[in-house]
């Protein structure tokens, strides 16, 4: 029910155009941008994050995907419009579904030994 209730808020129908003889919705996603500060925008998130632990990846992420079906990362989840936005935002890559990003981070980070 909680999760029913954060996805109907985060897809809220904000504007109406009238089209023929019935309304049609204009949906609006919850981004967040290089400043960690989320906003609203007419066009999907292209890449999903963990915000606990500044991670980013597809959004068919089999780790991703298969923590949120148990229930887990739902509540700590931020979409991105594009990669360069999630890097600014201080965002590394997914070792899982972008393995090539993730090791060519952890080279120039030094990071992940």
């Amino acid at each position: 029910m909680f999760l029913r209730a954060c996805f109907t808020l985060l897809n809220t129908t904000v504007g109406r155009e009238k089209r023929g003889k019935g309304m049609v919705g204009v949906k609006q996603y919850r981004l967040m941008d290089e400043n960690g500060q989320f906003y609203m925008d007419t066009v999907p998130g292209k890449f999903g994050g963990y915000r606990r632990g500044r991670i980013y990846g597809r959004l068919d992420c089999k780790s991703a995907n298969r923590a949120i079906a148990k229930g887990g990362y739902v509540k700590y989840r931020v979409f991105f419009k594009d990669e360069e936005t999630a890097v600014r935002a201080g965002y590394r890559p997914c070792a899982v579904c972008m393995p090539e990003k993730y090791r060519e981070w952890k080279e120039k980070t030094g990071q992940g030994k």
